[in-house]
């Protein structure tokens, strides 16, 4: 290991260890290691890096859809969803909990943020859990797993960023494809959880809804709802691409928010793009950073030399599927699921192209498993507010989370080794 890399590895722990912020670690340990390398103007090259990795035409995505998520969270779509989800899920045992998953999904597919699906559905589902008696512990591992699934099924921020990561190879149409259904996959495996749990305990069933009630809620829903119509068919028609997807979300969800679900007045918009702003900011550190990073990686070559030694243990895709699986659930537990795609994906792409395996299920691979992460101490984002929301501690959660944990596990190596969950879409539509 020579002595840029010694730096970088060294710095960055240290920085971590230090509680410094993943952006700022991430930055200075990449600026130290260009004063390692040498010969180079570091504060330039530093800046440089931030300033072209930022600059992307499809990162104008991200801001769009941040802005449409907030716009969402705060316009009544989360509970006009879990009205709707109360209807075939409800009458189950444990049903509540089952509802909860469901919503999860459904919000995520609409705001593309698993934050935002904590906070807005966590915030309404887990006051009326412990209510119905359901533990609070339990009721807090439900939120917090249940809203990656929104990661997965599109559209997601993260999915873009992958697609910025693997250089335009994986187009984000055919990315947003390739999660549906692993992201369903994830959501059934953690409703077998809360179903088992809740038969257990003895959770009871909610409430049984007419016929009549629930075309009305549907009803009431479809707005919603057809925001994943207008961003996906958009995008997969060809009538614009996915910033102007994102563009057309924002509009799309100021209308509803404001006009017709109302629950948005005009004197809080301000506040919800300040809000937005502030969350895009962190985001396109953390992109700057990590691609300043990035740079720093390939100029000592370490792709090439991290692929030569998983090549050198074993060329059988199984073997190295499963140690870069296990690598990536390590980095998910320090490591926010932006930078770690945009550090990894060149670190493993290698590997993948020259195993044969398709860089678009690889794309599900790899965010599956941050998925999990960001439900893990001692960085995990989705833990941190579905614990404050629920008023528990990480402790007491982790002791009911583990089996959701499990059951991701278990659902990212079927992801793993069946391709066709990720691809089946993608090839059907001609994206690849």
């Amino acid at each position: 290991m020579d002595l840029p890399l010694i730096v970088l590895v060294v710095s960055f722990l240290l920085l971590l260890m230090a509680n410094i912020p993943i952006a700022f670690a991430i930055g200075i340990s990449s600026l130290f290691t260009l004063y390692a390398i040498g010969g180079l103007p570091e504060w330039l090259t530093m800046a440089h890096q931030i300033a072209t990795g930022i600059d992307s035409f499809a990162l104008l995505a991200i801001p769009f859809f941040i802005l449409a998520g907030q716009l969402m969270g705060q316009g009544g779509i989360a509970r006009r969803l879990i009205d709707l989800a109360n209807v075939p899920m409800g009458r189950f045992p444990g049903g509540l909990a089952l509802v909860n998953i469901v919503t999860c999904m459904l919000f995520g597919a609409i705001s593309g943020s698993a934050v935002a699906a904590v906070s807005s559905v966590g915030g309404f589902m887990i006051p009326l859990m412990n209510k119905e008696g359901y533990h609070r512990d339990f009721n807090a591992a439900v939120s917090i797993t249940a809203a990656t699934t929104g990661l997965l099924i599109p559209p997601s921020n993260v999915m873009i960023v992958y697609s910025l990561a693997t250089g335009g190879i994986v187009s984000v149409a055919a990315i947003f494809m390739a999660g549906i259904i692993p992201g369903i996959l994830v959501g059934l495996g953690l409703m077998v959880v809360a179903a088992i749990f809740s038969v257990r305990h003895k959770y009871g069933k909610g409430a049984t809804f007419s016929f009549q009630e629930g075309v009305k809620r549907f009803f009431i829903a479809i707005p919603a709802l057809l925001l994943i119509v207008i961003v996906l068919g958009g995008i997969l028609s060809g009538f614009f691409t996915a910033t102007e997807a994102s563009a057309v979300a924002v509009i799309y969800a100021f209308l509803l928010s404001v006009f017709v679900y109302r629950e948005v007045k005009l004197n809080h918009v301000p506040a919800i793009f300040l809000q937005a702003g502030i969350t895009t900011a962190v985001v396109f550190l953390l992109i700057g950073t990590s691609m300043a990073m990035s740079y720093v990686l390939a100029h000592e070559n370490i792709p090439q030399t991290i692929s030569a030694a998983l090549l050198g243990v074993s060329n059988n895709p199984i073997i190295i599927l499963l140690i870069i699986n296990l690598m990536l659930l390590f980095v998910g537990t320090f490591m926010d699921m932006t930078p770690a795609v945009l550090i990894f994906t060149p670190i493993f792409l290698p590997v993948i192209k020259t195993l044969g395996i398709n860089p678009i299920h690889f794309g599900i691979i790899i965010i599956t498993n941050l998925c999990i992460g960001i439900c893990t101490p001692p960085v995990g984002s989705c833990l941190f507010v579905g614990c404050g929301i629920a008023k528990t501690t990480i402790t007491d959660v982790l002791r009911y989370i583990m089996p959701f944990f499990l059951a991701m596990v278990i659902v990212l190596f079927i992801i793993t080794y069946v391709p066709w969950l990720s691809l089946a879409l993608p090839k059907a539509l001609h994206l690849f």
